[in-house]
Formats: C-alpha cells, structure tokens, sequence
C-alpha cells in the first residue's frame, strides 16, 4: 500500500502543476494588449483614420472595452476583445494601404504577334 501511495504522487504533483499552469493562464492579458495597441498604432501611421475611419474606430472601441473588462477583472473577455481590436487593427492597416496604393493599370506589355498568312 505504501508503494501505491509513492506512486500517486508524481500524478498529483502533474496534476497540481496542470491547474496552476491553467489558472494563470486567466491573468491579465498583458500580451494580447500590447498587441493591439501595436497594431492600432501600425494601422494609424499607414493612414486608416483617413483611409478606413470606421474599421479604426471600431479596434480602438475594442481595445478600450478590453481595457475596461480587465480591469474589473474579467480577464477572459478582455483577451477576446484584445485579440478582436488587434485583427480590425490589422484590416484597417490593410485597407489603408490598398486605398494608398497605385491602381494597377492595363498591361502596356503587347501581347504575341500574330503571324503574317502568306
């Protein structure tokens, strides 16, 4: 019986070193927060306040929200809604830069010669 008990401790100690590993995982979303302020910032200096207002708005509202349900200790949906301001950061970086880019013109390159029919 003895050597039943040493052997249960190693799974208890797995088991313990599991939760605390889980628990901490519900912390404040430190990462996920700085990831969205990286790409709100990213997403203004390519121009999305002129170029996609709307989709800028709407990641700051995000990260703002996230900033107040972490503080309340919600930690689980401040990281989600991190994790959304940071993806519509993303998109509004994107359209700026689509906006700003030069439209692509048809192809002066000409295309095959047809052959001449004798």
């Amino acid at each position: 019986m003895n050597l039943r008990r040493i052997l249960d401790l190693p799974l208890l100690a797995v088991a313990l070193l599991g939760a605390a590993l889980a628990s901490g995982c519900a912390g404040w979303p430190v990462q996920e927060m700085s990831n969205a302020r990286q790409a709100i910032v990213a997403a203004e200096k390519a121009g999305a306040e002129r170029y996609a207002p709307e989709t800028l708005a709407e990641a700051q509202k995000l990260l703002s929200s996230a900033k107040s349900h972490s503080s309340q200790g919600d930690y689980r949906t401040a990281r989600d809604e991190a994790d959304l301001a940071r993806e519509k950061a993303i998109q509004a970086r994107k359209l700026a830069e689509e906006a700003q880019a030069p439209a692509k013109a048809p192809s002066t390159t000409p295309g095959p010669v047809p052959e001449p029919n004798p």
